[in-house]
């Protein structure tokens, strides 16, 4: 994401009216965006403390995330866990395997988050787990995938998220004027509006939520 949906003097009030970032989140968001390229791609202070809000609401015993980027998310969803549950988190850039796991360390959740590096289509089928909460904020084009690959591993009841499911404003476009990532997250969006396993919601908050809880198998 690289363009904002609402302004950004509407996203600076809800933020000052939102639980403050964490001095581990602050510190986070702040090295992000001074030393990483697209650092936009953070879900930031507003969407991190939704996230949090879900995770505590849920009270889940394992979450999947998919795409961890500089680990803020993670640290966010990590926040709902119960006393013995696990995050696993995967993503695919090596460069930023320090910084994500210096950070998980920093806000106290090395033994609550497993970072696994590489390519989410190879690494999810080797994680023998049932998700209370999936978020996918990893590749465009694969979304439609990953979300057929999780689904069974989401009990009845359970939660997956998915970022960016507005991309820039983009989905509402004509298709040829759609980037390719654009035409996929529509592609994703009407998948979810067809499916009757699961009841959703489309947040227009930062780049778009989508927020589905399944109800059938």
């Amino acid at each position: 994401m690289t363009k904002p949906i609402i302004s950004k003097l509407l996203e600076d009030y809800a933020s000052q009216y939102s639980t403050s970032e964490s001095k581990t989140l602050a510190a986070l968001n702040r090295e992000t965006n001074i030393k990483v390229p697209q650092a936009v791609m953070l879900s930031g202070h507003l969407q991190g403390t939704l996230l949090q809000m879900i995770s505590k609401m849920v009270s889940p015993q394992r979450i999947l995330e998919i795409g961890a980027f500089t680990g803020y998310s993670a640290i966010c969803l990590a926040q709902g866990l119960k006393d013995n549950g696990i995050l696993h988190t995967i993503d695919i850039e090596e460069e930023l395997q320090d910084m994500c796991l210096d950070y998980i360390k920093k806000a106290g959740l090395e033994n609550k988050i497993i970072f696994h590096l590489g390519n989410a289509i190879d690494i999810i089928p080797t994680i023998n787990e049932q998700f209370d909460i999936v978020f996918i904020d990893a590749d465009k084009q694969n979304y439609a995938h990953y979300y057929d690959m999780i689904f069974p591993k989401v009990p009845i009841g359970g939660y997956i998220i998915a970022d960016n499911v507005l991309y820039e404003g983009e989905v509402v476009l004509p298709s040829e004027l759609q980037s390719k990532n654009a035409k996929a997250i529509h592609f994703f969006n009407t998948k979810i509006k067809a499916d009757t396993r699961i009841e959703h919601v489309l947040l227009p908050i930062r780049d778009g939520l989508m927020i589905m809880r399944k109800v059938n198998e």
